[in-house]
């Protein structure tokens, strides 16, 4: 198969991924992505196998595909925050904080206001509720009326009075 073909397969098949995983069939769309790889791997294929990993509990495979997707293209955002997003859950804020750092800088990344909420619950989380405020300030400015931003940010404000 030509370089063309491959590529196109390998967007086929991690378009049908991305069906099963939104589906809730993690494990089709792991084999699936998989196959994406081995044709012609993308950040896009590692950073949502990596996805469907976390959806199975697989926290720490998750953690190691995103650094695999930055690998292959250092300015794809979403592994980024993702590895922020998963080190959050398992409570590791001060190693999430790099992560979430490089996400908000990197050049292809979108929904770009992801890292500041993120930044800002783990600010949240450490009671550094001015620096939060700032966080959640910025992802509005990215994502003007995003609910969970203004949600968050009335419950800190709240915290001030």
């Amino acid at each position: 198969m030509d370089d063309t073909l491959m590529k196109r397969r390998a967007i086929a098949l991690w378009n049908e991924a991305a069906g099963h995983q939104a589906a809730g069939d993690f494990n089709r769309a792991i084999e699936l992505y998989t196959r994406s790889i081995e044709l012609h791997p993308t950040a896009e294929a590692f950073t949502f196998r990596g996805w469907a990993y976390h959806f199975l509990g697989r926290v720490d495979d998750a953690i190691e595909e995103c650094k695999r997707a930055i690998e292959v293209d250092p300015d794809f955002g979403n592994p980024y925050n993702d590895i922020g997003a998963y080190l959050l859950a398992k409570g590791q804020f001060d190693e999430a904080i790099e992560w979430l750092e490089k996400a908000k800088s990197a050049p292809r990344y979108q929904p770009r206001h992801f890292p500041y909420m993120n930044l800002g619950r783990i600010y949240a989380a450490k009671g550094m509720v001015m620096r939060a405020i700032a966080e959640f300030e910025a992802a509005l400015k990215l994502a003007p009326g995003d609910a969970a931003c203004l949600e968050s940010l009335a419950r800190l404000r709240a915290m001030l009075n």
